[in-house]
């Protein structure tokens, strides 16, 4: 990313150790941007800044703020939003192995973070949602801005209803407060980690296609878009005088589970070799699903093309993202790496 802030306006992100929170300080910094970032410990500070360097360079990785502050609790938000021009609150508790209650912690959360926003007068809060939340329900229908999905109220839809009420709250404190507010709802997000931390969830449909770890492939797929993408897509929403009161989908190109393998085979001949391209029978992911959560999640996905309409983030903002067949093989790549260093 281009461009400058001459001004140096300060910026609060939060999550700071988070997949994408990590790209949008980068591109922040890239900007001229001051930031300051949320971390549930603030022994998790160095390793933030580290992985940040990788993108932004070590001296304005170095100029990195922390506070201390979890969706859970009250303390230290009004701190660490004084100040702040822009708060882009990118935290969400993500599902599987996390052992907190999604639902709740999305909603406190959101309200804690854009609560202390409004209290700070800040320009512009940018909330990161889902493309969940703009589901039709219709196959045919594509998802848009103008779609509100209805939260399912089941525990294996936990996630989706999470994003679903927590962006709700969003706009219901927005208009309450009068804070300005704009939502951006990334699809399935895939690209390349920064630094050390634990892969996010969604890259592990990639990884245990290269680790083998699956026999054949499930008949699903996911409107993909990379995460270097939704992070600009971030900062074009924070300062763009149209984006205020938006809502902006960021998606790419639907891809089939067995396209991504293809992918992987045909550009990474040497390291994806033997990644599987049998098709797994919607019989068997059905019977998997009674014992694998993850699976229970996508188990309605099954043989269903999402349609998203992402045309309003191209045409007011100037969002551009790249080939989604790009964004496949840096994930693929960068997780070779990782998996090689460590």
């Amino acid at each position: 990313m281009t461009g400058s802030n001459v001004g140096g306006e300060t910026v609060l992100v939060t999550g700071g150790t988070g997949y994408l929170a990590g790209w949008v300080i980068a591109g922040l910094l890239q900007h001229g941007y001051r930031v300051r970032t949320t971390v549930r410990s603030l022994d998790k500070a160095e390793q933030v800044r580290d992985a940040v360097s990788e993108q932004a360079g070590g001296q304005a990785a170095g100029t990195i703020e922390f506070a201390a502050a979890d969706l859970l609790s009250d303390d230290g938000w009004d701190e660490a939003a004084a100040g702040a021009d822009y708060v882009l609150h990118t935290a969400s508790p993500m599902p599987f192995g996390s052992g907190v209650d999604l639902v709740t912690t999305a909603r406190e959360g959101t309200r804690r973070v854009l609560g202390a926003a409004a209290r700070a007068g800040v320009r512009r809060a940018v909330f990161t949602s889902s493309g969940l939340t703009a589901d039709t329900g219709d196959p045919d229908t594509p998802a848009s801005e103008a779609t509100w999905t209805a939260p399912s109220g089941t525990p294996v839809r936990a996630y989706p209803d999470s994003k679903i009420l927590a962006e709700r709250d969003a706009w219901d404190l927005a208009a309450a407060t009068g804070l300005e507010l704009t939502a951006v709802l990334p699809t399935f997000m895939q690209g390349p980690m920064l630094g050390t931390a634990s892969r996010p969830g969604t890259v592990e449909v990639i990884r245990r296609l290269l680790a083998r770890e699956i026999p054949a492939v499930p008949n699903i797929g996911w409107n993909i878009v990379d995460v270097r993408d939704i992070a600009e897509l971030h900062i074009l929403a924070m300062t763009s005088p149209a984006a205020a009161g938006q809502r902006y989908l960021g998606s790419g190109t639907f891809l089939w589970y067995r396209q991504i393998a293809r992918i992987l085979r045909e550009k990474l001949p040497d390291e994806a070799a033997k990644v599987p391209v049998r098709a797994m029978p919607d019989l068997v992911v059905k019977l998997l699903a009674r014992r694998n959560p993850q699976l229970a999640m996508v188990r309605s996905e099954l043989g269903r093309t999402r349609l998203v309409e992402s045309g309003k983030a191209r045409t007011q903002l100037g969002w551009h993202p790249r080939p989604t067949e790009q964004t496949i093989i840096d994930t693929a790549t960068a997780l070779i790496a990782q998996s090689r260093e460590g």
